[in-house]
């Protein structure tokens, strides 16, 4: 009841009305970038095994089978770090959560690259996989709660840039190291990644500020106006629509509780076992969304690209790097369109296009592979690699940034956190099963099968679109309840300024 009078009292203080300047904007945006640090790491760690695996395989006498285990384990790890973030979100802080982030890639990219065996391997991938979990987490969830409504598409597609960005670092990382000896080459192109972290930390601690929402919700209004104030328009307004948005959370919270505190096990109650028809709409969209972008294959691609491409007979070493940093390459350049246009266009539509794209760009995929090796012609070659950058370039269209940009932006602020971990952890297990599955699943239905199954997954996300998911651009974070459950109670009218 205090914290509750406690808003009231920042809400009524005296004072000039705190209009965000010019810089405004521009505040958001450095805080935005920063937090993206944290995927540029991400992305880092997740393309670099595509070409330094060979290497590893050399130097360490690993097999196809654990290096399967390796690779998707990565995965199964970042599951862990994704529901452990959603609490460290909520208890520590957004900002000191992407602190711990940096620390754990830090730790694991150190230990991978000193790795002399297949246990060391697994352990360093361990702590970077964590770190994976927590990266995945914590970037979406502070740039959807530091950006103003006018803008957060646009900034909610930043992480996602600066993931693919990691990934095509890796990429001509990985080429330009591929001609030093064995026993460094690999080292060198996983140890790169322990750079990054300390840059992040350091911003964590001294640049970066707390979001408003975490700020408001732990009891502190008048630190929340001050960072309203550089990062939004009104901050008065602004801070009402989030002081009536935690109030109504906290009701919610104590009825599901009985009347009494709210606390981490009733968030995980309503998000699992006794959802509100709106959350579980709200969870079936981010489920969903999850679920297809990682069926679709994209893993498939983004981890073994080299051994799909001299399945058609691109057997140069040197060639096969060049065009898996060609893919890298319009994977980046293709995630800018969203990043201009999700906010004007919308949501629906960016989704609806990428499906598609992928959908057809993997049947042409899977019918330039159908060929063996030893048969497959220079068109087929061509064929395999434009295909392969169609897909990369649709999936950045809609599939790769815009399901981050819109599950962070559809929970309630009491579900937040925890609801973001809930879909990164689902988004973690189909990555692992297309990753430690792959090999094993062309080599039983064919490289042509394997493309032609993401296919039909990829058209069936195009349907799923279509049907269950509502349009949400230039929505503020607390209507979102109300646009997946007609009956929610919606925020305040604009108050007067304040003078």
């Amino acid at each position: 009841m205090k914290k509750h009078e406690d808003l009231e009292e920042a809400l009524l203080a005296g004072g000039e009305p705190e209009q965000a300047a010019a810089g405004g904007g521009g505040y958001a945006l450095l805080c935005a970038l920063l937090a993206s640090v944290v995927s540029i790491i991400y992305g880092y760690n997740r393309g670099v095994m595509s070409g330094a695996q060979k290497y590893v395989q050399e130097d360490l006498g690993v097999g196809d089978g654990q290096l399967e285990v390796l690779i998707g384990a990565t995965s199964v790890y970042s599951l862990v770090g994704s529901l452990a973030a959603g609490w460290a979100c909520d208890r520590a802080g957004r900002r000191r959560t992407v602190a711990l982030s940096a620390a754990m890639f830090l730790a694991g990219s150190a230990v991978t690259a000193a790795a002399n065996g297949y246990a060391a391997l697994m352990a360093g991938q361990l702590v970077a996989g964590v770190a994976c979990g927590f990266g995945l987490v914590v970037a979406p969830v502070y740039i959807a709660e530091i950006a103003p409504p006018s803008s957060r598409g646009f900034l909610s597609s930043i992480p996602e840039i600066a993931g693919n960005s990691g990934i095509l670092l890796s990429y001509i990382a990985d080429f330009a190291l591929a001609g030093l000896p064995t026993t460094l080459n690999w080292r060198l192109m996983i140890g790169i990644g322990a750079v990054p972290p300390l840059f992040l930390a350091a911003a964590a601690t001294f640049v970066m500020p707390e979001t408003p929402r975490w700020l408001v919700l732990h009891g502190h209004p008048d630190e929340a106006r001050r960072v309203l104030a550089r990062t939004a328009g009104d901050a008065d307004r602004r801070l009402q629509e989030i002081v009536f948005s935690v109030q109504e959370a906290s009701k919610k919270a104590q009825a599901a509780s009985g009347g009494g505190a709210a606390s981490s096990t009733n968030v995980w109650r309503e998000i699992l076992l006794r959802p509100t028809p709106a959350v579980r709409r709200v969870m079936l969209a981010i489920v969903g969304l999850q679920v297809f972008q990682q069926a679709c294959g994209v893993a498939a691609l983004v981890l073994y690209a080299p051994r799909v491409f001299s399945h058609v007979g691109v057997t140069s070493e040197r060639a096969v790097l060049g065009a898996t940093v060609l893919l890298g390459a319009a994977k980046t350049v293709a995630i800018f369109i969203p990043l201009f246009l999700a906010d004007s266009l919308g949501r629906r539509p960016m989704l609806l296009a990428s499906a598609g794209g992928m959908a057809a760009s993997l049947l042409v995929l899977g019918l330039s592979v159908r060929a063996p090796a030893a048969a497959a012609s220079w068109w087929a070659a061509a064929t395999c690699v434009t295909a392969a950058v169609a897909f990369m370039a649709t999936f950045s269209l809609g599939f790769g940034p815009v399901i981050w940009m819109y599950g962070s932006e559809i929970l309630p602020l009491r579900l937040r956190a925890q609801g973001t971990g809930v879909g990164t952890a689902v988004n973690r297990v189909m990555s692992a099963v297309v990753g430690m599955t792959f090999i094993s699943m062309y080599e039983a239905v064919g490289m042509a099968g394997s493309f032609y199954v993401f296919a039909a997954f990829s058209a069936a996300a195009w349907v799923f679109v279509y049907a269950c998911l509502p349009e949400t651009k230039g929505r503020s974070l607390e209507e979102m309840e109300a646009l997946f459950d007609k009956a929610a109670v919606a925020p305040p009218p604009r108050p007067p300024t304040l003078s």
